[in-house]
């Protein structure tokens, strides 16, 4: 296209474009089956309270040692169990950050996180 410059080019850029948005998305769909089947577990008490979840923040296993039910109280219980689930999740949150970063580069882009 005479006196348009570079646009001549514009539609071979914008498939450009949308093949690479493609192949992140497979790349992100990929890491998703990844950290569905990878698994984290946050623990409290000294092991006696543990709780697992996969690499999408989904609870998958809580193991209470018997031994604590016997010489504690509930509210101490309560308090390990929350104390697990909290490390866990941020475990999982971490795993998800670093492996979602290694396909975006690190780039945080606000409004994506639905298109992958």
């Amino acid at each position: 296209m005479r006196g348009m410059g570079d646009l001549g080019d514009l539609g071979g850029l914008m498939k450009q474009a949308q093949k690479q948005m493609k192949d992140m998305q497979r790349r992100m769909a990929e890491v998703e089956d990844d950290l569905r089947d990878r698994a984290v577990e946050g623990s409290a008490g000294g092991g006696m309270v543990k709780v697992m979840f996969n690499g999408l923040q989904e609870p998958l296993d809580v193991q209470i040692d018997p031994q604590i039910l016997e010489e504690e109280d509930p509210e101490f219980l309560q308090e390990l169990i929350l104390a697990a689930v909290r490390q866990g999740l941020k475990k999982s949150q971490e795993l998800e950050e670093a492996e979602r970063a290694k396909v975006t580069g690190g780039l945080n882009l606000p409004g994506m996180e639905g298109l992958f």
